[in-house]
């Protein structure tokens, strides 16, 4: 009952309320006439294929393993009740991303406090970089929501003096959904295993309660990928654990074009001097070595020969690569996004458009900069922030590693709040230890005595 309490609090219900009302105003304004292109076209086709050939399948009758399956399934869901209507599955999101803001409220309030966690939830419903990814089809919305979730669901766990095998079953739900959303999502299995080992070190919880919490979570998350595990060799005849994809990214990454393109080609990829093109505009040749039907184990193939080109260009351009990676680290933190999909970059010329850019310009810079100075004031609380900054640091390391994109940010954007949230607390607490001293100091006035 008090939990139940909680989420019906005037807290919550504010910061649910006036997120969801941002987002739909997004939608309807900013969004309005989106249709899907680009990888929410993919998931779109996905989606429609389930529904119509039954079939996990991108062309029909042709099933792939190009995709996670969680968002093209949940879309698919949506489809069947509400119709083709790619604004229903928008609306969901909405409520996604209120949801995250909650999360936010609740994980600054556990930390600083219930006015700071207020004042984290606010700036969460109107931060840009959490409600543009609910105007669209793709699965950064759900990824954050379930990531974040998670990593709640393990700071309540540090937390609790007896270990509670609930909040241990609904990490392990939470993280199987996670990477069901994303390939990548299984690293964070390996993060947190690696987390829960430096607790143990640190003497944070006992190597039993640790051991019984990685047993467990473990189990469920391999529990739940495990089909969709089954499923991919089946089709495949290869062990594709949720999707492929790698070759993909690291073709369009490392090569010739994105590195130093030739004077004639210069004008056009000058805007993707370091991030990410598509292999059949780098590598033509070895994309017609395969069939545009491609799926199933022509996908894994296709990958493999993507990464190993990748890998030989990476071999051959070592001296290339101190500046590659200074690129993608500084593109990791644009305070805007380029990304063609975007309703805001797709419509703009409406003025709501441009307001929401003028926000992300004015916003995103001061986040970062309480971002910083939080992750260096909370120090001194590392057992309790361990997995976030955890995170942080593997997001980094991969954005450098592949390509750096304000998009492949997304999973962190609330931990960035739960850090800026930080650094304001911090600030508030120490003019208030100051004001406190003066108060002290000040000596108190003698009356004379009135002879």
């Amino acid at each position: 009952m008090k939990h139940l309490r909680s989420l019906f609090s005037v807290p919550v219900l504010s910061i649910f309320v006036l997120a969801v009302s941002v987002r739909v105003m997004y939608n309807r304004v900013v969004a309005n006439g989106y249709y899907p292109l680009h990888d929410s076209q993919t998931y779109q086709a996905i989606a429609l294929n389930i529904l119509q050939e039954h079939c996990y399948c991108y062309l029909p009758h042709l099933s792939t393993v190009d995709r996670a399956p969680l968002w093209p399934l949940l879309i698919a869901a949506i489809y069947s009740v509400f119709g083709e209507h790619d604004i229903m599955v928008r609306l969901l999101l909405s409520l996604v991303g209120a949801g995250t803001c909650v999360l936010v409220y609740y994980f600054v309030r556990d930390l600083f406090g219930s006015r700071m966690g207020l004042i984290a939830g606010l700036a969460a419903t109107v931060y840009p970089f959490l409600f543009i990814y609910d105007g669209w089809l793709y699965s950064e919305s759900l990824y954050i929501f379930l990531l974040f979730a998670f990593c709640y669901a393990l700071f309540r766990l540090q937390r609790t003096a007896r270990p509670s095998r609930g909040l241990m079953l609904l990490s392990g739900i939470l993280l199987g959904l996670v990477s069901l959303t994303r390939p990548n999502g299984l690293i964070i299995l390996g993060l947190f295993i690696a987390w829960a080992m430096v607790l143990g070190i640190a003497k944070v919880q006992t190597w039993r309660t640790l051991l019984q919490s990685v047993v467990l979570i473990t189990l469920i998350t391999l529990v739940i990928i495990l089909p969709w595990t089954i499923r991919n060799y089946v089709v495949t005849h290869a062990l594709v654990p949720i999707a492929t994809g790698d070759g993909k990214v690291l073709i369009g990454a490392y090569n010739d074009k994105v590195d130093d393109p030739n004077p004639q080609d210069r004008q056009y990829y000058q805007q993707y001097l370091g991030t990410w093109l598509k292999p059949e505009e780098v590598a033509p040749q070895l994309v017609k070595q395969f069939p545009t039907n491609c799926s199933g184990s022509c996908e894994v193939a296709r990958d493999s020969a993507y990464k190993a080109a990748a890998l030989k260009w990476i071999g051959s351009h070592l001296d290339k690569l101190p500046q590659v990676f200074a690129l993608h680290a500084a593109y990791l933190w644009q305070i805007t996004s380029s990304e063609a999909d975007f309703p805001f970059n797709r419509f703009p010329d409406r003025i709501y458009s441009k307001l929401t850019i003028d926000l992300m310009e004015l916003y995103t810079p001061l986040i970062f900069l309480l971002a910083a100075i939080g992750l260096i004031v909370t120090l001194r609380r590392w057992r309790e922030l361990l997995f976030i900054y955890s995170m942080i640091a593997l997001t980094f390391v991969q954005c450098v590693a592949l390509y750096g994109f304000a998009r492949f940010r997304a999973p962190i954007e609330p931990m960035l709040l739960v850090l800026a949230a930080g650094a304001v607390w911090w600030m508030v607490t120490r003019l208030l230890k100051r004001r406190t001293g003066v108060e002290r100091t000040v000596p108190v006035p003698v009356l004379e005595k009135i002879s």
